[in-house]
């Protein structure tokens, strides 16, 4: 609903409501504006070229839609959408703080801050990592549906990089389920001997999994109860990145 008064508002509101309402009616009742003004405004929207008749009475988005989001996207930078939230996590927890993104059956490393630690991380930016085995690639595996889960195993295998991976399906599947269910995934040196990391996925405008935020320490460094106290800050600063990427839906609150 918008504010009353607001005609800014209330053209924004018809604007969003034409992405899944065609009648003026439902638009009006989706949007809380009378049917009058409903109607006033889809043809403002119709002359600028953001909404177009059915032909039956109703409306959709029009050509300028895809032509002003075309332009958008062209310029969308994900890494830069990420980096306040990133820098945030980094000030508060002070450990190496890493921005990934899924391509295909792996993901990049786009973004980096090294922690406040007398080491350094051996990731770095334009780097790949697996997804089965590393606390991005987990948080990004659970979100995405069993089937395509069995697909990447598939073509990507599960090798053992330490011996704590998981190096079946069904172990795999059977954390994935644990990982959706407390909002945040683990690598427990499962990738690297003597790293441990935190990681949460991270949702684009579509509501799919883009990546992951994460932080990482040495195993050392990092036991479990700063796991505990730490997680809900990955999981909120990932919460974040997703907000500002558009999606509709971000993560749920476990």
């Amino acid at each position: 609903m918008v504010r009353e008064g607001s005609s800014i508002d209330k053209a924004l509101a018809v604007l969003e409501a034409i992405a899944e309402h065609h009648r003026v009616t439902d638009i009006a009742a989706a949007t809380g504006v009378s049917k009058s003004t409903v109607h006033r405004i889809l043809q403002s929207l119709v002359e600028w070229g953001f909404a177009r008749s059915d032909g039956s009475g109703g409306y959709e988005p029009g050509p300028r839609i895809l032509t002003l989001a075309g332009r958008v996207m062209n310029r969308f930078d994900p890494a830069r959408q990420a980096s306040g939230a990133l820098r945030a996590l980094h000030e508060r927890t002070g450990y190496t703080t890493h921005f990934a993104v899924r391509s295909g059956d792996e993901a990049v490393y786009v973004d980096k801050l090294e922690g406040r630690r007398p080491y350094q991380m051996p990731s770095r930016i334009g780097m790949s990592l697996p997804l089965h085995c590393t606390a991005i690639g987990k948080a990004v595996l659970s979100q995405l549906p069993e089937e395509e889960v069995r697909e990447i195993c598939a073509r990507a295998g599960l090798p053992g990089r330490t011996p704590n991976t998981l190096v079946t399906e069904e172990d795999l599947l059977a954390h994935l389920a644990v990982v959706r269910a407390r909002g945040y995934a683990l690598d427990d040196e499962e990738n690297l001997p003597g790293v441990l990391c935190v990681g949460a996925p991270v949702l684009d405008h579509t509501g799919r999994v883009l990546g992951g935020i994460s932080i990482s320490a040495l195993a050392m460094d990092l036991g479990r109860e700063e796991i505990q106290r730490l997680a809900p800050e990955v999981v909120s600063a990932a919460r974040e990145v997703s907000q500002a990427l558009g999606a509709p839906d971000p993560l749920r609150a476990r």
